[in-house]
């Protein structure tokens, strides 16, 4: 083995296995899902999918079977917490953490008493979206 790869960290979106957990990334805003990928990507996480509104995020979620969906609060048709109830629902060990603005704790709250793994805050922090989602995934 050379020195170089001795040293080297193992990124926290890639398995044991090797391969990269899948998340699923659910905003209403395309530049927050941007914002967002762009900071799991640096971290070898793969993007699954996107989706931009709760109804959207729901049908994805069945499709791709993502192993973590972050989840906006505030969104059409089907708002977050709306979403959340829906993806549980149908995989009661779904992992989700929520997205929400500043401001919003009450929601958060809700969000996780109904089963939220987590939450985010944007703006975002890189470091702290990227250790809550490596708390959340168990790596």
């Amino acid at each position: 083995m050379e020195l170089s790869t001795l040293n080297r960290r193992i990124p926290d979106g890639v398995k044991v296995d090797g391969k990269s957990f899948r998340i699923l990334v659910v905003d209403d805003s395309k530049f927050v899902i941007k914002q967002l990928s762009q900071i799991l990507n640096s971290e070898e996480y793969e993007i699954c999918g996107t989706a931009e509104n709760g109804q959207l995020a729901f049908d994805a979620y069945q499709e791709l079977r993502p192993d973590l969906m972050t989840l906006d609060i505030t969104m059409p048709i089907l708002d977050g917490l709306q979403t959340l109830e829906k993806v549980l629902a149908y995989d009661p060990k779904a992992k989700v953490v929520m997205v929400s603005a500043l401001g919003k704790e009450e929601t958060v709250k809700q969000a996780l008493l109904a089963g939220a793994k987590s939450f985010i805050v944007k703006p975002f922090d890189r470091a702290t979206v990227l250790e809550r989602l490596k708390k959340t995934i168990g790596v």
